[in-house]
């Protein structure tokens, strides 16, 4: 596999956490309440976190040549 390639598939780990943190700061602002919600919120930003180092490691590693 090349390196361009294992850019792409980190890549799009990298959006799915996004998508993912999206989807559970939306249920957890919304659809739960109390320690649910909470919990739900704190798992949302770590995918949102981990979503952002990965594009900006994609993003600034530069082209693959």
């Amino acid at each position: 596999m090349s390196l361009g390639m294992l850019k792409m598939y980190i890549s799009f780990a990298g959006i799915i956490f996004m998508f993912l943190a999206a989807v559970l700061i939306y249920l957890s602002r919304y659809k739960m309440k109390g320690f649910f919600a909470a919990i739900t919120a704190v798992l949302a930003y770590i995918f949102l976190i981990l979503g952002g180092i990965i594009i900006f490691y994609i993003v600034f590693s530069g082209p693959t040549g």
